[in-house]
């Protein structure tokens, strides 16, 4: 990784504060970490300050640090330790990010490098005349199937040609970035593939080509092959001359296939038997007992192992309680898993532990059984 310092004291203010919104906001995600972890802050504060002016300033870097309670060399390592964050000014209209990674690359993204030098300035991190854009070369940006592509600000814009990467640095520097549209260049939906979809299209209309063309063409010889002269061994040797028979001996199997009458349909398979549990049948001596639905039944899905669908069955079958499946005997716990098809799931999340808990202290006694909430 090269060297990343800040800029020069020249180009550094001699302070820095969040506007009003944007003190709000930092407050707000502070409180989102617990004491003693408010530290972990530190790069959205940074990427805020950046989003505010432009690039991390020294004063930025020593404000968030002051309002973290961190050292400020803790806070600079994170600062020129990710190429996130800008050290030194960029355009103020325009900082245009463009990929050289290699999908970039193949499809033309040292022509983007070359517009961004003849439009904004020969160097990256340097800035044109008037200061309003600047570049740099990045290196993957997530969009490869959509190369090259340049990111500005938030947004990507991709499928480019430096043409068309002309028309969007001249409308960013006219004030008038808001008005082109991030994302594909051409007429792609997102990352979709060019002139539309290729798959899972509705059925070709046109005729299937018949058996004999089918198997024809199948055994026919590629045209390396076909244009090779015989060899004299191919000639004497019968063994030998197979590969150039074979269009004929296959021409001819076709049309044994089609003289032969076709075989009759085979009898469709019976109806496969019900699963041992489930052909028991509800009234099986094994069967939970049900009850009637009650006014606030548990929710059930608390239960690792049991989602919406089986919460459902389970109540089709009467089953609406904690108390119900903690009181579970293993005959009743098998039917269910035969009747579930859950193969085992019941004893192996052990749902009868997890109710008991539930049925005596909800979710603060799962908690204090498990460790851990419940799902």
């Amino acid at each position: 990784m090269s060297v990343r310092r800040l800029a020069e004291d020249q180009f550094q203010p001699a302070a820095f504060a969040f506007n009003d919104e944007n003190a709000v906001w930092a407050d707000k995600t502070i409180k989102k970490y617990p004491a003693g972890r408010q530290q972990s802050a530190v790069i959205p504060l940074l990427m805020r300050a950046q989003e505010q002016d432009g690039w991390v300033t020294r004063a930025a870097i020593e404000k968030v640090a002051d309002m973290l309670d961190m050292a400020y060399i803790r806070v600079l390592e994170v600062a020129t330790f990710y190429t996130q964050f800008q050290l030194g000014p960029v355009g103020t209209r325009a900082h245009v990010q463009v990929c050289g990674t290699t999908p970039c690359m193949l499809r033309g993204s040292e022509g983007l490098m070359k517009v961004c030098k003849s439009k904004i300035h020969d160097h990256p991190f340097e800035r044109n005349a008037e200061g309003t854009l600047s570049w740099e070369e990045v290196e993957c940006l997530g969009a490869c199937v959509n190369a090259p592509m340049v990111m500005i600000g938030k947004d990507t814009y991709e499928d480019l040609t430096p043409e068309r990467l002309e028309e969007i640095i001249d409308t960013f520097n006219a004030g008038n970035g808001a008005s082109i549209k991030p994302g594909p260049q051409i007429d792609r939906h997102f990352s979709s593939p060019e002139g539309g979809p290729t798959t899972l299209l509705a059925p070709d209309p046109k005729p299937k080509a018949s058996a004999k063309k089918a198997v024809g063409d199948a055994v026919s010889l590629p045209p390396s092959e076909a244009g090779r002269p015989k060899s004299a061994d191919a000639e004497t040797n019968p063994a030998l001359k197979t590969p150039h028979t074979a269009p004929k001996a296959a021409a001819n199997n076709v049309k044994a296939v089609e003289a032969a009458p076709l075989p009759a349909p085979a009898a469709k398979p019976a109806k496969a038997a019900a699963a041992p549990a489930a052909s028991k049948g509800l009234a099986d001596k094994n069967r939970p007992v049900g009850i009637e639905k009650p006014t606030a039944p548990d929710d059930l899905k608390l239960i690792s192992g049991v989602g919406p669908k089986i919460e459902a069955i389970l109540n089709e079958l009467g089953i609406f309680t904690y108390a119900q499946v903690a009181g579970w005997k293993k005959a009743e716990r098998e039917w269910v898993d035969g009747y579930l098809n859950f193969k085992g799931r019941i004893e192996r999340d052990d749902w009868a532990k997890q109710a008991k808990a539930l049925a005596k202290g909800g979710e603060a006694e799962y908690i204090k059984v498990f460790g851990k909430k419940p799902r």
